[in-house]
């Protein structure tokens, strides 16, 4: 395809026409006259409305005369105005401040539709353009019929062009990043900080008491929080609560803060980071550029690092240079992140040599030699040499859990977000000493795969950005592209868009002519901090078809404007329908989407209705479904006439009636006969986008798109041009499901099981190795670590101090390498975690094999789970110091448990009672242990166990009521506003939480009759 076959982009007209100037003229004369003109002619002519004497009982006994009607007339005229004054300033309010979705004024549904025109005209007039781009040209797809829609849209996708990175940093993005992110502390060379300090015995420093400190107001606490609320601290985590802070934190300061570090502005970002500032490295060549991963055809398309991103080959290029349609655009810097974890051959030639010595060890062996060569493990290889975490997989290992849970990445992160709110629940009902339910068999196998594959990144960067862009182009009064296909690479998303723009909103990127707007994974930090919960999902269709070699692809069922037909055989097709099915029903990016299922049988109907029963319905028959399907096409329609908005995508950009672009989408399992099918082709083929999707199986006659899907699972999307390993969920693999959520539906709970006791674990200070897991992960350990290994080994040390009576090496492997891994990998990991480890004081490792052959932790390996433990038990033991010793477990806990985890890693979590068991534990010896205080008058120390429970879990509503309480019984009423404000700012940031519980909102009516209540969303 060259240039002169691509669609011409349509640009905005900068200038107003005269009729848009008139337009505007007249909307601001008739808002005048009905803002001024109306209390003007009724003070006028009737006098002022309010009486001149006091009303009295014999007022309402009189007879009603010609006076006293045209008193009420003009009392109704005046409410009338009133109510039509509110309707103009939240029309402008929203307008001027691009706020989403206008408030709605109680019983003026007309009235403001006809307000907002004439706002909307009257703000043209100071706006850049005066045009509204649609999402389709007068001669595009939208004015077409579906027959010529695919013929335009043919020639358009499959001449697509790889597309090239963009460079690091793009001198537009930079500023708009600046632009976005800069506060007044920096406007200046220096600035000033503050390093939490460690607890002192029970005693642990908060912002109010820093800002006590250092500004002599604690009151002006919330300074030092919005100056540090979106910057990631040295230990991972960033501060979300106000109230929650940690050791190590560096806490950005007000000018005139007092006792404060002041440092360079530009070293800030070092502190923040690491801690401290990094000394400037000297300059350094640039490194050579690595070889580009696409074929060698398609180098020519690539322009070279120095040429501007929006560069293209000339259009008399062949065709032979350009990749096929479903190629995405290039990601070289994300796929060599990969390269790594696949292939390395030093470290698959040197494994069975490290393993095969081990079957001649003695009885007692360490897990690791003396460093000596020709020794199991003895050192040989240098660090960085080899995979740092090196699977072999393949056909010769029975993995035994469901794969296609975990290749869908976003569906396993939907369900795991959906499965979280309901164990929180879980969490809520369960009885003291009592721990929930967890999952067993095939359930707990299909939440291992859910763990393994859920990319939660790459779902909140699609979510978050589509939601920024939407705002961005509101702001700037332009209208939404159409995103026909979507690339979610490791690194970045890609949106194909239609028509062409070279004009993306910052911090999107433009390449290859404006047809691909892209944003880089690292938006990600500023997106969530972006504020962007009141803002419209501007593509709730999206949903995934597939992946390919660069990363998965997604579509937009409404950019079809008619039925899309899945093509295959039977048990594959129904597959790739289950898996649209689930990731409709559980993804973030969209908002009170309702979603029909047709025909599908029990067992996968209800099953995901029972999953989300807020958006799913399931019918027997396509004749149930299309009443409703045509009532909400019709209410749709009505919504565009009403509006005067465009299309469905500008309803949703500007957020005017923002409820009736809620989508509808339909999926049936069986092929409708011919009298359904031509009604619904009628209904869907709508030429413009009308927030629905329809998807049906089989061959139908007027489908807009047809699918093939093929017994290899190989899905060619048609004339979209894309060319898919198809997104599978087949039937084990969605029952494991259904049986998963059954369980965490269970409100019983199981009792916690006794501690042992035994000897106390070692002292920080007798400890060789310490092992933190009651927050971040840490291990202190002796040894060198390569950092590029330190994840993998991390999780292997996890593993064993999650199970102190020891490991077997085959459970081992099964346990950290889900995907299969051989003998001798599995030995070599052991023995760089038996060097990091070293040995104990009397020269024993810190990590060995015992008499039966399992890998076990040494005596001088301190894991904090493990204190916790014994302490619990000893104050059970000693019930003099029962208060002492849970305020020395309490003090171990810094933060949710094993927080930080890598994605990917950890699925034998799922399988372990660690996550049941520890949380279970924390929560109630802090409930335990604030009782205790509030009956002994230390109120202050209630509220210390409180918070150290509020570390580890957040969320826990027993928890925050015993703030609550513990607060109030200070005595310090602003005090106790303040966590209610921390409480409602919690539930105000959290996507999946409704509402307070009901004792919870009972208790801060007690406490503060005139709170006001958090609505459900």
């Amino acid at each position: 395809m060259t240039r002169h076959d691509r669609r011409t982009p349509v640009r905005v007209n900068g200038r107003r026409s005269t009729g848009d100037v008139l337009a505007g003229i007249g909307a601001v004369a008739a808002l005048a006259a009905l803002m001024a003109g109306v209390p003007f002619a009724l003070l006028t002519l009737f006098g002022s409305p309010l009486p001149d004497h006091v009303p009295s009982a014999s007022d309402l006994t009189q007879k009603v005369g010609p006076g006293s009607l045209m008193a009420i007339l003009v009392a109704l005229v005046w409410l009338a105005w009133l109510q039509l004054a509110a309707c103009v300033v939240v029309e402008v309010y929203a307008g001027v401040r691009g706020v989403g979705v206008p408030a709605r004024v109680p019983l003026a549904g007309g009235t403001q539709s006809l307000v907002h025109r004439l706002v909307v005209a009257a703000l043209l007039l100071f706006t850049a353009t005066t045009t509204i781009m649609p999402a389709f040209t007068g001669g595009g797809l939208a004015q077409r019929p579906p027959a010529a829609a695919q013929a335009q849209m043919q020639p358009q996708s499959a001449g697509f062009h790889q597309v090239p990175d963009a460079p690091e940093h793009p001198a537009a993005a930079d500023r708009v990043a600046e632009d976005l992110t800069a506060n007044p502390a920096e406007k200046s060379a220096t600035t000033k900080i503050y390093t939490v300090r460690p607890p002192d015995g029970r005693h642990h420093e908060s912002l109010w008491e820093i800002a006590e400190k250092c500004l002599g107001e604690g009151r002006r606490y919330k300074e030092i929080y919005s100056l540090n609320k979106s910057h990631v601290q040295p230990d991972g985590t960033r501060l979300t609560i106000a109230s929650l802070i940690r050791p190590g934190w560096i806490l950005e300061m007000p000018a005139d803060a007092k006792g404060a570090k002041v440092v360079p502005v530009k070293d800030l970002h070092d502190y923040f980071r690491y801690g401290h500032a990094v000394p400037d490295e000297p300059a350094k060549p640039a490194p050579a550029p690595e070889p580009d991963p696409a074929p060698p055809q398609q180098q020519p398309t690539q322009p070279p690092a120095s040429q501007p991103p929006a560069s293209q080959p000339p259009a008399s290029q062949p065709p032979a240079a350009q990749p096929p349609a479903s190629q995405p655009p290039a990601s070289p810097a994300p796929e060599q992140t990969q390269a790594p974890e696949k292939t390395q051959a030093p470290e698959q030639s040197q494994a069975p040599e490290q393993g095969a010595p081990q079957e001649s060890e003695p009885a007692h062996p360490p897990a690791h030699g003396d460093g000596r060569s020709g020794e199991t493990g003895g050192g040989a290889e240098a660090p960085g040499q080899g995979s740092p975490d090196h699977e072999e997989t393949g056909a010769a290992f029975d993995l035994g859990w469901p794969q296609g849970l975990a290749a869908a990445s976003l569906v396993a992160a939907g369900l795991l977000a959906v499965l979280g709110r309901r164990r929180r629940v879980q969490l809520w009902n369960r009885a003291f000493g009592h721990m929930a339910v967890r999952p067993e068999g095939e359930a707990a196998e299909a939440e291992r795969a859910l763990r393994i594959g859920a990319d939660d990144d790459a779902a909140k960067l699609l979510d978050l950005g589509l939601r920024h862009m939407s705002k961005s182009m509101a702001a700037g009064g332009r209208a939404l592209p159409t995103v026909y296909g979507v690339h979610l690479g490791r690194g970045s998303l890609d949106l194909w868009i239609a028509p062409a723009d070279r004009n993306p909103p910052a911090p999107w990127q433009a390449f290859d002519d404006g047809q691909v707007w892209r944003l880089r994974g690292d938006a990600l930090p500023m997106l969530e901090a972006a504020g962007l919960g009141d803002v419209l999902a501007p593509y709730p269709g999206l949903v995934s078809i597939g992946t390919n070699a660069n990363g998965r692809i997604l579509v937009d069922l409404e950019a079809a404007h008619g039925l899309i037909a899945l093509r295959g055989p039977d048990d594959v097709r129904r597959a790739a329908l289950s898996a649209v099915a689930l990731e409709l029903a559980t993804n973030r990016w969209s908002d009170h989407m309702r979603i029909t299922l047709v025909g599908f049988d029990a067992e996968l109907g209800e099953g995901i209705t029972e999953i989300a029963p807020e958006r799913v319905r399931s019918v027997p028959t396509l004749r149930d479904a299309l009443p409703e399907l045509e009532g909400r096409s019709e209410e749709v329609r009505q919504a565009l006439a009403a509006s005067g908005v465009d299309s469905v995508l500008t309803g949703r950009c500007r957020g005017v009636f923002g409820e009736a672009w809620m989508p509808h989408y339909l999926i049936m399992a069986d092929r409708p006969d011919e009298q359904e099918a031509d009604r619904l082709v009628a209904l869907a083929r709508t030429g413009t986008r009308m927030a629905a999707g329809y998807i049906v199986p089989g061959e139908v006659q007027g489908a807009t798109w047809t699918w093939d899907v093929d017994a290899a699972g190989r899905l060619q999307a048609g004339v979209l041009g894309f060319d898919v390993d198809a997104q599978l969920v087949r039937d084990d693999d969605y029952r494991g499901v259904f049986e998963l959520f059954r369980t965490a539906g269970r409100l019983d709970s199981v009792e916690l099981p006794g501690l042992a006791g035994g000897a106390e674990p070692p002292a920080a200070r007798e400890a060789s190795v310490d092992i933190r897991l009651l927050g971040p992960i840490e291990v202190e350990a002796p040894g060198p670590m390569d950092e590029s290994r330190r994840e993998l080994c991390t999780e292997l040390l996890v593993y064993l101090a999650a199970h102190p009576e020891g490991v077997h090496p085959t459970v081992l492997s099964g346990a950290i390498w889900p995907r299969g891994a051989g003998a001798g990998v599995r030995d070599a990991a052991v023995a760089r975690v038996s060097d990091w480890l070293g040995r104990d004081a009397r020269g024993r490792p810190n990590l060995y094999y015992d008499e039966r052959g399992r890998i076990r932790l040494g005596s001088e390996v301190r894991v904090d789970i493990a204190m916790f433990r014994w302490l619990v038990w000893r104050s059970a033991a000693e019930p003099a110091s029962e208060t002492a010793y849970m305020a020395y477990a309490l003090d171990l806990v810094r933060g949710p448990l094993l927080a930080g985890r890598p994605r990917g890693r950890y699925a034998w979590l799922a399988t372990h009672d660690l996550e049941y068991e520890t949380p279970a534990r924390i929560i109630d010896v802090a409930h335990r242990l604030v009782v205790l205080r509030l009956d002994e008058g230390d109120a202050r120390g209630a509220v210390g166990a409180a918070r150290a429970g509020l570390r580890l879990a957040p969320e826990d509503e027993g928890l925050w009521r015993d703030l609550l309480r513990a607060t109030h019984a200070t005595g310090d009423v602003a005090q106790v506003r303040v966590v209610v404000d921390e409480l409602r700012d919690r539930i105000g940031r959290d996507p999946f939480l409704d509402r307070l519980q009901p004792e919870t909102e009972s208790l801060m009516e007690e406490l503060i009759p005139d709170w006001h209540r958090v609505g459900s969303r």
